[in-house]
């Protein structure tokens, strides 16, 4: 069983992306976060496989939560599912341990088969 964490500060884009990975065989929502510092705390005390974070976060942006993390959760999988997507540059992804940029716009096949890729 993968256990995958989500943050993103709109409940909905939570809620949505909690439905889509419950249909997924052998993977738990271990927990959902509204902001960067939360997301950090709670992704420390959970130790999950995967990290789905949005970029525009409160407290914590999501590249800089990822970069904690990878610290301290070096074999954790990071997907940014973000509208910014394009913001973000493959140096920056990379430097923050960010294993995947999906721009939220590219839907919800790209964010099945993005997941299924870091999950395999």
């Amino acid at each position: 069983m993968k256990r995958v964490l989500i943050a993103d500060d709109n409940k909905i884009m939570r809620k949505t992306i909690r439905s889509i990975l419950s249909k997924r065989p052998n993977v738990e929502v271990c927990a959902e976060t509204a902001d960067g510092r939360e997301t950090v705390e709670t992704a420390l005390a959970l130790r999950p496989d995967v990290l789905i974070l949005d970029v525009r976060m409160p407290e914590l942006n999501g590249v800089e939560a990822a970069s904690i993390l990878k610290k301290s959760l070096p074999q954790a999988k990071t997907i940014l599912f973000t509208m910014f997507g394009d913001h973000v540059g493959e140096a920056l992804a990379a430097a923050a341990g960010i294993d995947l940029v999906l721009p939220k716009v590219e839907g919800v096949a790209s964010f099945i088969e993005a997941v299924d890729s870091v999950l395999l």
